[in-house]
């Protein structure tokens, strides 16, 4: 698709949030953000998306920076996901986001995409969402009517659909400290050992009895499987618990048939690499 023109429209540079609020509230419905444009540009060129204003954001100094302060760390919403590799605040601390940025794509994408843009995009099978929903993350939007925050778990509406208005746009995701000894993970299951699409990733957080496990490329929206966490609070080793945790998994989830793959494969694999995530995090060798 390299040669394929895209269509015409007007770009457009803001420099402020104020300014860029502005443009979404003039042009709604016919203006797309581009933060990286990894996942916009194909759009276009496929005729997907057509929009008229193209509206970039990198130039919007206040979406720029990872800051961490006492209750968490924010991730503005031009940080690209290369900044999130390097950043050994996220490495140490929120090591699920780590390893998720660290599967996504090749070096070269992960220089112009973001976090943002991922979670923005919707995919089923986006790599960062998993693990921000087990670290409890909430995306800070703005609109022509302020600002608001959506907790992660509740911004996926469905295959490439956010709870943004078409006035909206994300300008931050913050992620709160994670208790004293937490520890966390992503593991992604794809057709090759270079960059592709997840057929299954799996995101576990562990703290104490406290277990958290959420999913993507099983279902419409990346999930969470809350009734593993209960199996934690049950009697059993450690080895049984992380079994009853796998065979939790298929009534967690629905995953379907594409080319990729058949559902069936993506069921037996969700819980072949919850195994694998839970016994890493919880130190249980087999």
């Amino acid at each position: 698709m390299t040669g394929v023109p895209l269509p015409e429209f007007d770009y457009m540079r803001p420099l402020t949030v104020d300014e860029l609020s502005a443009i979404l509230a003039k042009h709604k419905g016919e203006a797309r953000l581009m933060a990286g444009g990894t996942d916009l540009i194909p759009l276009m060129r496929e005729s997907v998306l057509r929009p008229k204003y193209v509206v970039d954001v990198k130039g919007v100094k206040e979406l720029h920076g990872i800051t961490t302060h006492d209750g968490g760390v924010t991730i503005g919403a031009a940080v690209t996901v290369n900044e999130i590799v390097e950043s050994e605040i996220i490495r140490k601390k929120f090591t699920a986001l780590w390893s998720a940025a660290k599967e996504l794509s090749d070096q070269t994408l992960r220089s112009r995409a973001t976090l943002a843009g991922n979670i923005c995009n919707a995919s089923p099978a986006a790599d960062s969402c998993p693990s921000l929903l087990v670290l409890g993350a909430e995306v800070e939007v703005v609109g022509a009517h302020g600002k608001r925050k959506i907790p992660i778990a509740e911004f996926f509406k469905g295959v490439k659909r956010t709870a943004l208005a078409q006035d909206e746009f994300v300008k931050a995701v913050h992620i709160p400290n994670q208790p004293a000894g937490a520890k966390s993970l992503y593991s992604k299951w794809k057709r090759s050992w270079g960059e592709d699409v997840a057929l299954v990733g799996v995101a576990a957080l562990v703290s104490g009895k406290k277990v958290r496990v959420a999913m993507s490329s099983v279902a419409p929206t990346p999930v969470l499987v809350p009734e593993i966490g209960n199996v934690f609070y049950g009697e059993g080793t450690l080895e049984e618990k992380i079994e009853k945790a796998a065979a939790c998994v298929p009534g967690g989830i629905c995953p379907i048939n594409d080319v990729r793959c058949q559902a069936e494969y993506r069921t037996h694999m969700a819980a072949v690499l919850t195994k694998r995530v839970l016994r890493e995090l919880l130190g249980v060798k087999k």
